[in-house]
């Protein structure tokens, strides 16, 4: 802890950029962990009450409706298989596959990027401020030689260990930061399955309206 202390207030021209990067990072994580939880949405309570308005007030209202929603699923990928209702079923799946992999794919992916970035740049600088303090602990263990004064020669050895600080600051910053980058993508890809098997609902959905509720053709239908 007196270590710690030490490095903090000696070698505060190092702690500082650690210090930055860290609260850069934390921010960055509690952004993507706050989209991704309005990014839910909780298909067993909401595909009731889509179903619903989806009979009585058909695809307009249907539409309507999920654009009102926050989550992605309602407001991106249902609105976009809606809007292409009308030229039936395979335009819906198209619809929505762009959107998964065009609008909603990248937005969840949003700020991972960075954050694995400040993983590898913490490391990098936390190795970059280690190899300056070492080279300065060094020379100053040169010119006390050089001097004669064994004493000092001695008294630089726990300057050694404080300049290792710096490689420690950059691991405890990147450790964290890429296990929290694999385990968000491997969120994005789970939820790109939920993504697609929701779309495969709404199809289904679609496909046990009546005529008079699509507004329009459905798949196998030609307009006269």
């Amino acid at each position: 802890m007196k270590a710690l202390i030490k490095f903090m207030t000696e070698e505060w021209y190092f702690f500082l950029p650690m210090l930055l990067l860290s609260l850069v990072a934390a921010a960055l994580v509690v952004w993507r962990w706050l989209l991704n939880m309005n990014a839910k949405t909780n298909l067993e309570n909401f595909l009731p009450t889509f179903q619903d308005k989806l009979q009585k007030e058909g695809v307009d209202g249907a539409r309507k409706f999920c654009r009102t929603e926050n989550g992605i699923v309602p407001r991106k990928l249902y609105a976009a298989g809606l809007e292409n209702s009308r030229q039936g079923v395979a335009a819906m799946k198209r619809a929505m596959a762009n959107a998964i992999e065009l609008e909603i794919v990248p937005d969840l992916n949003f700020l991972l990027a960075p954050i694995l970035a400040i993983a590898k740049v913490a490391t990098m600088v936390g190795l970059f401020l280690t190899v300056v303090s070492m080279i300065n602990t060094f020379t100053a263990i040169s010119d006390a030689s050089k001097g004669g004064n064994a004493g000092n020669v001695t008294s630089q050895s726990g300057a050694i260990g404080l300049a290792l600080f710096g490689t420690a600051g950059g691991l405890m910053i990147a450790i964290p930061l890429v296990f929290t980058h694999v385990m968000f993508k491997a969120r994005v890809a789970k939820f790109e399955v939920e993504l697609k098997s929701a779309a495969q609902r709404l199809v289904l959905l679609f496909q046990t309206l009546k005529p008079k509720q699509t507004g329009d053709i459905k798949a196998g239908a030609k307009p006269a």
